[in-house]
């Protein structure tokens, strides 16, 4: 009786929380009972034959790895030895339209979609050609966007992380079809138009779904009934951790707890058992019944990776050599009259073509050291400030006011256009009322509440861009960021480099920032210097209603992701001394370009000249309690206004720096290791024959949260009264 023979079968009940333990134990009585007869209809032999054909070439790649070890294992790699049967069977019922996440296990499936061999190996050894990220990533790590082939964006090496992105790709899909939109992928050069609604497949590991984020995708996927199949490939191992020790049920059993989810087992060794549940699957997901989630059990039958081998902790690969899917189709095709001759001539085309197509990929060439740092970002649309900043008969706006009719405009302007965070839909528009009545006017396919994810809001934008939706994304506040940063870094941070440009993420997440008057320490934090840590991200923080509107517009329309920090003391101007963020309110349209600095106060020319004046550096808050700070001098003080963090203006920088010679970095945030500590040493590294005094700095106490109490507020930040210290005694140096 074998662990890995599955029947197909498929329950779409909704589950009660008392069913739980009953389907487990179903489940479980499944997976040890003989697999039943499974069949395409009429036994398809002519797809069994191609299954046979590429499955002979995905093992004949591995024994070829495993033989040039020392060449192959240069760069680690896993390959899909044990689960070429399911994977395969995915591959046959994807179509170009459909959009796919396969893992780092899936050469096999990319074999069924049409990829060479060739290529695949070109990304085993970093070669120059590799057709995904230029010899940038891991072996079957695909990204590509070609014509006969459904698309498939960079997915990340953090297990489980995948299941977001590929659901924002669902969500994408139900946008557009919500809207009546054409989808994006029908008007690509070579591509047909969809003759069935396009689905996602996300390819996952059984190990992975205990991963929360996991939980996360599932739930915005039923709740909003998407168009994505989860393919979890269950061989029992983690690394060297068994499903024993790692998972309290398979992926089955937790779908369970998942009404609306559909399940359905296959046994994954067979490539008629996997076609049959995957092809049900599909049907399910075109018709728009809702997702479903698809138990394939493989046999594990290479390394882990290259770098985790076998023999070191396996003691059961007698069993899962058992179940090799390979002899299993090899009888099966016998059966159904394929002659032994035929099969054998398969064998050894699959040998030829990995055997030649190694010596061509190792003669391919290496990347040119000199394009290392391409594609950091995807080249940015707008490049100077357009439109009216201050139009004729305008009134002075609040800040949170220019955000909410920013969005209007975007929305009313870019059918693309999504807005979804907690709280932005529905009655409430915010909880800075910064999208109110917007979902009233655009519907709530357009505007909407989430659950409580910040992974699911941050992570899901990269699907959705991929599709080719625009989303505008909140976090509610600053602190609560953190459960957001796994997608954040892994997904979209490094998908523009990592797959040469193809797949830049144009998301625009807003987070409101900062502390005033007694938010506590969970709405009060100052997250800039994290978020700058994260390379291929961009940061913007405004300091006034006009700058709000043109850099949030710039934001948008930029193809890459961008957070824009906003500061809540600034939204309303009731802060005493933050009268001067309420200004004229441009005219739709107006941008200000990304990563250019702008000088909010002159200092006097005749007291420049005299040497008797000082620059200060800094952004949101800071502005304005510089401005207070700055009349105690008059004439005296310049500010330098970044309103972008990244990319930095460092040219404006410096040249205020060279005109006055006496510089302080001010920032909200704790000074110590901050960006505004590494801006200054930057300052002092690249300014320093003409400083006449060493950078100043001026940021908040170095303490783990903001105090609730206001006193003790007031004690830890900078202040004007503060900066006017730091000021004299700069001056005077």
């Amino acid at each position: 009786m074998s662990d890995f023979a599955a029947p197909a079968a498929s329950d779409t009940a909704d589950f009660s929380n008392t069913r739980v333990a009953a389907a487990a134990a179903a489940a479980a009585v499944a997976f040890t009972t003989p697999a039943a007869p499974a069949s395409f209809p009429a036994a398809d032999t002519g797809l069994l034959t191609r299954a046979y054909h590429l499955m002979h070439t995905a093992a004949e790649m591995a024994a070829l790895y495993e033989e040039k070890k020392t060449v192959a294992s240069r760069y680690v790699h896993a390959t899909a030895r044990g689960h070429e049967a399911v994977q395969l069977a995915a591959a046959f019922l994807l179509i170009e339209t459909d959009y796919a996440a396969p893992y780092y296990r899936d050469d096999a499936l990319l074999l069924g979609l049409g990829l060479r061999p060739y290529e695949l190996m070109l990304q085993l050894l970093a070669k120059a050609d590799d057709p995904f990220s230029g010899g940038r990533t891991y072996y079957s790590h695909p990204s590509l966007r070609r014509a006969g082939i459904p698309v498939i964006p960079h997915q990340s090496s953090a297990t489980g992380m995948q299941a977001i992105p590929a659901t924002g790709m669902a969500h994408a899909l139900a946008y557009f079809e919500s809207q009546g939109l054409n989808y994006p992928r029908n008007g690509e050069a070579g591509v047909q138009a969809a003759s069935s609604k396009p689905v996602v497949l996300c390819s996952i590991g059984d190990g992975a779904m205990t991963e929360g984020e996991v939980a996360e995708a599932l739930q915005m996927a039923i709740l909003h009934q998407l168009p994505i199949i989860y393919l979890v490939q269950d061989n029992d191992w983690g690394i060297s951790a068994t499903g024993r020790e790692m998972r309290a049920m398979n992926a089955y059993e937790f779908a369970a707890g998942f009404p609306g989810l559909r399940r359905i087992q296959v046994d994954g060794a067979d490539v008629e058992s996997s076609h049959a549940g995957l092809a049900e699957a599909f049907a399910h997901v075109r018709g728009r019944r809702g997702p479903v989630l698809v138990h394939a059990k493989c046999p594990l039958l290479g390394h882990h990776t290259s770098g985790v081998r076998r023999e070191w902790y396996r003691n059961d690969l007698v069993s899962h050599q058992e179940q090799d899917p390979l002899p299993r189709l090899h009888q099966r095709l016998l059966t159904l009259g394929v002659a032994e001759q035929k099969l054998d001539e398969l064998r050894a085309q699959a040998r030829a073509t990995v055997r030649a197509d190694w010596t061509q990929a190792l003669a391919a060439p290496n990347p040119d050291p000199a394009t290392f740092a391409d594609h950091e970002f995807a080249p940015t649309v707008v490049t100077a400030e357009a439109g009216e900043r201050s139009p004729a008969g305008a009134e002075k706006t609040l800040m949170v006011d220019a955000a909410l009719h920013t969005v209007d405009d975007i929305l009313r302007e870019f059918p693309e256009a999504l807005f979804y965070g907690q709280d932005v839909g529905g009655e409430l528009g915010g909880v800075f009322r910064e999208a109110a009545l917007l979902a009233k006017k655009y519907g709530d396919s357009r505007v909407f509440n989430t659950p409580i994810q910040e992974a699911y809001i941050v992570g899901s934008t990269a699907g959705m861009a991929a599709v080719g939706a625009r989303p505008i994304v909140e976090i509610q506040f600053a602190d609560y960021i953190w459960p957001a940063l796994n997608q954040l870094v892994e997904e979209l941070s490094k998908s523009c480099y990592l797959t040469m440009g193809k797949f830049p993420i144009p998301a625009l997440i807003r987070v409101p920032i900062g502390a005033y008057g007694g938010g506590g320490p969970y709405h009060s934090g100052s997250i800039e210097s994290t978020l700058l840590t994260i390379r291929g991200i961009k940061v913007v923080y405004p300091s006034n209603a006009a700058d709000m509107k043109g850099l949030m517009r710039a934001a948008f329309l930029d193809p890459n992701p961008v957070v824009m920090l906003e500061h809540k003391g600034l939204y309303w101007s009731k802060v005493p001394g933050t009268e001067e963020a309420k200004t004229i309110e441009p005219a739709a349209g107006y941008v200000i370009p990304l990563g250019k600095a702008a000088i909010a106060q002159a200092a006097d020319a005749e007291k420049l000249r005299r040497g008797e004046t000082a620059l200060v550096v800094t952004y949101g808050m800071g502005v304005h309690w510089t401005r207070a700070a700055s009349r105690d001098f008059p004439g005296q003080i310049e500010i330098l206004d970044l309103r972008t963090l990244n990319p930095l203006d460092f040219e404006a920088v410096e040249a205020a720096t060279r005109r006055h010679g006496k510089v302080l970095v001010l920032t909200e945030e704790p000074l110590m290791n901050s960006f505004a500590e590494s801006l200054a040493g930057r300052i002092q590294r690249h300014c320093f024959e003409v400083m006449d005094a060493p950078v100043f700095t001026l940021g908040a106490a170095n303490l783990p949260a903001i105090a609730l109490n206001v006193e003790l507020e007031k004690q830890m930040l900078p202040s004007a009264a503060k900066v006017a210290v730091a000021l004299a005694e700069l001056l005077a140096y």
